[in-house]
């Protein structure tokens, strides 16, 4: 089932760990009209833009996100978060991700730069990945930097925005 022009809703539920542990993440028809949403309005744009871009993890059912260490709460079990990665020429780019966010002026609720280089108070080089979420309504336009701290705990920080990015 094609969400959008480049989205299909198989991209956007697909789970080895499901498959390996027989977990049901098959979303429920308002699951399927928010993703929709979510493919049009954020990531369509996104890929319109940068070309290829790799979903890493979008719907989770709450049993398959706890099975894999996440919360069941997490905006992924609500049909609004996606996991992507970009590659660009054979290299990990996924900061072009966030700087097309900004460029195209997208809304967004949380724009999370997951595990990049950098653990204190300046941009990561590249993050390992890029958490995107989209709600309906209400978004944040939040963006944070996640890093283990000494004690192998995940931290958020706020981004620091410069002027040239």
């Amino acid at each position: 089932m094609r969400l959008s022009k480049n989205f299909t809703l198989k991209e956007l539920t697909r789970s080895n760990t499901a498959l390996r542990l027989d977990i049901d993440n098959e979303p429920s028809k308002e699951g399927i009209y928010k993703l929709t949403l979510l493919a049009t309005e954020l990531l369509q744009p996104l890929r319109e833009r940068l070309g290829a871009l790799r979903v890493t993890s979008g719907y989770r059912s709450p049993l398959l996100s706890e099975a894999i260490g996440s919360s069941s709460n997490s905006q992924h079990c609500r049909y609004e978060a996606v996991d992507l990665q970009f590659v660009r020429r054979g290299k990990m780019d996924n900061l072009a991700i966030y700087n097309t966010l900004i460029e195209l002026d997208l809304d967004y609720d949380q724009c999370i730069l997951e595990f990049g280089d950098a653990t204190q108070y300046i941009d990561p080089d590249n993050p390992a990945w890029i958490h995107l979420s989209w709600k309906i309504s209400d978004n944040r336009r939040q963006t944070l930097v996640a890093y283990k701290d000494e004690n192998n705990k995940t931290k958020y920080r706020p981004k620091i925005k410069y002027n040239s990015l």
